[in-house]
């Protein structure tokens, strides 16, 4: 007979919910997954993992139109997109297979089906299905999805109108499509279908395109997407969407009031993304939920009595290494460990367009709204021998640290492989480490890392090689 007793059952089996399980068996704690879909999640399945593939695709066929910069030839290229799909999913797939497998490596039980919660004793009471599952801790992974407006049209029709799904798994390249917000999933679908020869235009209702970043970074972002063909509409709302026959009309407003039509094959949506906490039962529970998300501490405690909330059902960053983070603080603490609350300050960002966006900590503008007198630092890639040799050198490396501690508060980059890069300010700031421990640092050369040393040293009027 199957168990239906457990220390913890995590609802959810995405990167959240997985590592939670993980980490809760490890600790000694008998574990159950409920997963009504694929093992990973959107991110493994739909999402971090395949888009991934896709941009390498991208940039591959950027390589090879720009071949003669580096010496070779390279004639009559084109693309498969049945190919590209094809690996794309299969990545996905493989990935999927391996959470699977270290699940029942941890001795985690996985149950397959849909989940909703009653009122229990120590902890709400799981269903799956006709079957009652208990547990003295249940931890709520089960995400987020796309939001869409119905009323302006901006809903999914599986044709012309996409969400990231649609957008993952083309039937053929079309020729012209829009993308409605330009955060990081909007902007990464915007950079692979322009890459791909797509005629890509972006509209956000911010006044710049990837608007959590520093403003100087997405001022360059979008010089070098502008550069790239791509077309940005900024301070721009979609007043609806009209569907013709084969193509979409786009009636847009700019912030001045003025109108204007864009016609395309095809619209992606990415105006963000909302939790799911339909039909689990939360609202007989009492359980709080805030603007499609469901509230909770720092260590992941909602207002019910036994019931965790981590990852993008929780609330922003929504971003899977956050939820895996959360999902470890959550049970450590279940655990009876010692553990810090969780906090999102240290948490960094990554958007995978061609330049690459990373970031962590305080925007320049950020830290002086919060009172700091700053030191900034900046290098560009053009200074940066290990760049100029990649034929990859534009982008920049930004620091800004506070003056009279030398804490530094935020690091900020646009450029090649800025999303490797960027761990390194992430632990630095993790260790609390000052201005002066990071100048003596060495970092090796040639490497684009060594950016990140002389941003440091621009700070403080130090640079050696600008």
């Amino acid at each position: 007979m199957a168990e239906t007793t457990f220390d913890v059952i995590v609802i959810g089996g995405g990167p959240g919910g997985y590592v939670a399980a993980i980490r809760a068996s490890q600790l000694g704690l008998k574990t159950a997954v409920v997963e009504r879909d694929s093992l990973g999640g959107i991110c493994l399945n739909w999402g971090c993992i395949p888009t991934k593939a896709l941009l390498r695709t991208s940039e591959v066929y950027h390589l090879m139109h720009n071949a003669s910069d580096f010496g070779l030839k390279a004639d009559g290229i084109n693309f498969d997109i049945d190919a590209i799909v094809k690996r794309s999913r299969g990545v996905a797939s493989r990935l999927s297979g391996g959470v699977g497998m270290l699940l029942k490596k941890n001795k985690v039980t996985v149950i397959k089906g849909e989940a909703s919660l009653l009122k229990g004793v120590a902890a709400p009471v799981v269903m799956v299905g006709k079957d009652k599952y208990s547990a003295k801790h249940v931890i709520l992974a089960t995400g987020a999805r796309a939001r869409t407006v119905p009323a302006a049209g901006l809903e999914p029709d599986g044709d012309k109108i996409w969400t990231y799904r649609e957008a993952m798994v083309p039937k053929e390249m079309p020729k012209s499509l829009l993308v409605i917000g330009s955060g990081a999933i909007g902007i990464e679908f915007a950079s692979f279908y322009n890459t791909m020869g797509a005629d890509t235009t972006v509209v956000e209702m911010m006044d710049r395109v990837l608007p959590v970043e520093d403003e100087e970074i997405s001022k360059l972002a979008a010089k070098s997407f502008k550069q790239q063909g791509m077309k940005l509409k900024v301070s721009t709302q979609v007043e609806k969407l009209e569907k013709l026959a084969k193509t979409v009309k786009v009636h847009l407003k700019d912030a001045k009031g003025k109108a204007e039509i864009v016609e395309v094959e095809k619209v992606i949506l990415a105006i963000g993304i909302v939790g799911n906490v339909e039909k689990l039962g939360l609202e007989a529970l009492g359980v709080k939920v805030d603007r499609g998300h469901v509230v909770n501490d720092g260590f992941g405690r909602t207002n019910i009595k036994g019931l965790y909330a981590i990852g993008d059902v929780a609330g922003p960053p929504w971003l899977a290494h956050k939820a895996s983070h959360e999902g470890v603080i959550c049970v450590e603490k279940i655990a009876g460990q010692k553990v810090h609350a969780f906090e999102t300050g240290n948490i960094p960002g990554c958007t995978y367009c061609h330049p690459q966006v990373a970031s962590v900590g305080m925007t320049e503008a950020a830290a002086k709204a919060a009172g700091h007198k700053v030191k900034v630092g900046k290098f560009p890639f053009v200074g940066n021998g290990k760049a100029i040799a990649l034929g990859d050198d534009q982008g920049l490396v930004k620091t800004v640290f506070d003056e009279k501690t030398g804490e530094l508060l935020g690091a900020h980059m646009i450029g090649a492989e800025v999303t490797e890069l960027i761990q390194g300010y992430v632990v630095a700031r993790q260790l609390e480490t000052t201005e002066e421990e990071l100048m003596h640092t060495v970092f090796p050369h040639p490497t684009l890392s060594e950016m990140m040393h002389e941003s440091v040293l621009d700070a403080y009027g130090k640079t050696l090689h600008m």
